[in-house]
């Protein structure tokens, strides 16, 4: 077996250097030349700040209101981050007790369904009347609209385990949960964090959704309700910082669940493996 050389080992590193440059390479020229046509065009224009704030105008509002800005933005992560967490522990318990049986799946899988097609902005007061506002609602709310990826692509996912697999275990007696736990779990990872793909981002849209309805004022509010007194006073600028730290802060959540799908998955699955 052939030891890789100190000339092997650098050729391996630039590549790898160059390929992470053709991945953050491109959506940054692009990011950087829709800026400045931004910046240019509404400055030719002569568009009011208050219809169509220059990307300056934006900046200069992220500062002003920085204080403001970073205490929604605190609020929003922690509701965000609850809600979600407690869709990825719903999602895959209820889902493990759907796979173990049939008779479960039938009689409940409906209404799970019947839940996701219901308007979040239609059961959000329902929720306030029930729960109160402030977080506590907020937080159901982005685990409702969380929930039901989870649900879905983990009972995808314990559903579509190799039958011949099963068989294997079956021949060596191994109990029901063995097999739920040593096969048919591990098989469903990848479509589980599919589901942590999705939900990540929909807990984000679930507790901005959930301020505009349950949100509180004060140094308590989230972007959701920072959103709504900035469109109340017309704040266009600092409008557009509070949409764009939302945006922000969905890629956070999607980048880092990515990057524990790479943790999990790298070495083993072909969805994250490195191609040669």
């Amino acid at each position: 077996m052939a030891i890789p050389n100190e000339t092997t080992k650098v050729t391996i590193a630039q590549k790898k250097n160059n390929e992470w440059m053709k991945k953050v390479l491109p959506p940054i020229i692009a990011f950087v030349a829709f800026v400045t046509l931004w910046q240019v065009i509404v400055t030719l224009i002569g568009i009011p700040h208050y219809i169509l704030p220059k990307p300056t105008d934006i900046f200069d509002a992220a500062v002003k209101n920085w204080s403001n800005l970073s205490s929604a933005l605190m609020t929003t992560i922690v509701e965000s981050v609850l809600g979600f967490v407690f869709s990825v522990i719903g999602g895959i318990g209820v889902a493990v007790l759907m796979a173990s049986s049939k008779w479960v799946e039938r009689s409940f899988y409906p209404y799970a369904i019947i839940l996701q097609t219901i308007p979040v902005v239609a059961i959000a007061p329902i929720i306030v009347i029930w729960f109160g506002s402030g977080m506590n609602a907020i937080v159901i709310i982005a685990f409702t609209i969380g929930f039901f990826p989870m649900l879905s692509n983990t009972l995808i996912g314990l559903n579509a385990t190799e039958h011949n697999m099963k068989n294997l275990f079956y021949l060596y007696n191994a109990s029901r949960w063995q097999v739920m736990w040593k096969l048919r779990f591990p098989a469903a990872l990848p479509y589980i964090i599919a589901g942590a793909k999705i939900s990540c981002t929909l807990a984000v849209v679930g507790a901005i959704v959930g301020e505009y309805i349950a949100g509180v004022g004060g140094g308590a509010g989230g972007l959701g309700y920072a959103i709504t007194v900035a469109a109340s006073r017309l704040q266009t600028p600092y409008l557009f910082a509070l949409g764009l730290s939302a945006a922000v802060l969905g890629i956070t959540f999607f980048l880092i669940v990515s990057y524990i799908s790479k943790l999990f998955l790298g070495s083993w699955h072909e969805s994250e493996m490195e191609s040669e």
